[in-house]
């Protein structure tokens, strides 16, 4: 039995990654893409205040402008080794009316991509569930991992917004 989404009304997953676009960033050796709409700004790294157990990836809180806002390690989520150097640098993102921090390696750029240049994500092993990753974005000799960042930082595992969304409809 296959894991992978459910096809939508055009032939592709229903998360597949829509002409756009795409703020690009490092983990590692690998460049990734997020929706630019997602992107509420770009920040150096700022010490965050830890939270009890928390987990791992869950580096801690930050206060911005008033709002407390979580910060998600992307490298530990993504089972990379933690590493903060003078390259880092968090993605502020607004994500299900929520406002949401992740530390990456770097930021690159903002490129845009069209439906011809995005392509379905190969069935192989990543250390990332296949749910929130969209396509694969070829553009001249880079390969972009396009990532379903609402769906991901969303999730029920990450704890982050579905728990607070549940509590409000209950």
């Amino acid at each position: 039995m296959s894991t992978s989404a459910k096809p939508s009304h055009n032939g592709l997953p229903a998360n597949a990654a829509v002409a756009g676009e795409f703020l690009t960033f490092t983990l590692g050796q690998e460049e990734y893409g997020v929706d630019i709409l997602k992107v509420q700004e770009i920040r150096g790294y700022d010490a965050v205040t830890r939270l009890p157990d928390a987990p791992d990836y869950i580096k801690g809180v930050i206060n911005l402008r008033g709002t407390i806002v979580p910060i998600i390690d992307m490298r530990v989520k993504f089972r990379l080794d933690a590493k903060v150097d003078a390259t880092t640098v968090m993605i502020v993102l607004n994500v299900a009316d929520r406002v949401v921090g992740m530390v990456v390696d770097s930021v690159s750029d903002v490129v845009q991509l069209s439906g011809e240049q995005i392509r379905p994500m190969p069935d192989v092993g990543t250390g990332i569930d296949r749910r929130y990753l969209t396509g694969i974005g070829a553009l001249d000799e880079r390969m972009l991992i396009l990532l379903d960042i609402e769906g991901l930082m969303t999730s029920s595992e990450m704890g982050l917004v579905a728990d607070e969304a549940a509590a409000q409809a209950a």
